[in-house]
């Protein structure tokens, strides 16, 4: 006489909907950072598929505990949904610890009083002297930029280090001669979807260049203090590549100025 053994029913349905909640939540990010779906689509099944989610685990552990007293088969069914509902859920708890660790930084220039001019609409932004003090102090190294280089030189040097990063040039105005200004706008997708906006203005003077950048969110999701952190890192880098450029650059020699 053949015993037979239930699979749990908890376990079953855990692993269904922990399957529907895996794809749910990762082919979103795709179709939005496509552009095939808006931003208010994609965080409305983001969050139906955050739900189901959670939903898997709590059910999971539920079948976790009824298996151990009954001894039905589904272990490895709810071990299923478990592990999918974990995997859809860690990136919420990855981008909460962000956004308790970094302050937001929306809308971040290295000139608050006449930041660069953006080519993409978003609503106006107010940054209080107590926000803008904590961006400053977050961000030390998200400041303008003095260079003793000829303004079209070093709209050059911006303009490559923009190319390298692969961001979508928008627009690009290059100053003719070295007391012009100029401005170079690009915009960047983010791992989720979401576009960002960066804006450099290369101010020419008699003595050099100002550059100045800013980086500003297109959305009201929460930037995890990613532009403030763009800013900084690319800045640093144009530090280093003028570095470069002024090692580099061949010594003038005597009767250059036409002394001979």
């Amino acid at each position: 006489m053949r015993i037979l053994i239930r699979t749990s029913k908890w376990a079953i349905w855990a692993r269904r909907v922990g399957a529907l909640a895996l794809p749910l939540a990762l082919i979103p990010v795709l179709l939005h950072r496509a552009h095939v779906i808006t931003s208010d689509n994609f965080l409305t099944i983001e969050t139906i598929a955050l739900g189901l989610a959670a939903l898997a685990v709590l059910m999971a552990i539920v079948a976790f505990i009824r298996l151990w007293f009954t001894g039905d088969q589904g272990w490895w069914k709810a071990t299923l949904a478990f592990v999918f509902g974990l995997v859809c859920l860690a990136p919420l708890g990855y981008f909460g610890y962000l956004y308790l660790r970094q302050p937001a930084s929306p809308d971040i220039s290295t000139d608050f009083t006449n930041p660069p001019a953006l080519v993409s609409y978003i609503d106006a932004r107010f940054i209080t002297p107590g926000q803008r003090a904590a961006l400053e102090a977050q961000f030390p190294n998200a400041r303008s930029r003095n260079y003793p280089i000829a303004a079209p030189e070093m709209f050059d040097a911006v303009a490559d280090l923009v190319d390298d990063r692969g961001w979508d040039v928008r627009a690009s105005r290059r100053p003719a001669t070295q007391v012009e200004s100029g401005e170079l706008n690009a915009v960047i997708t983010t791992l989720l979807g979401f576009r960002e906006e960066v804006a450099i203005r290369v101010t020419g003077t008699a003595d050099g260049t100002t550059i100045a950048m800013r980086s500003a969110s297109l959305s009201t999701f929460p930037d995890f203090g990613e532009n403030g952190q763009r800013v900084e890192a690319f800045m640093l880098d144009l530090d280093n590549q003028v570095t470069l450029m002024l090692r580099n650059a061949t010594p003038a020699q005597p009767g250059d100025n036409g002394d001979g």
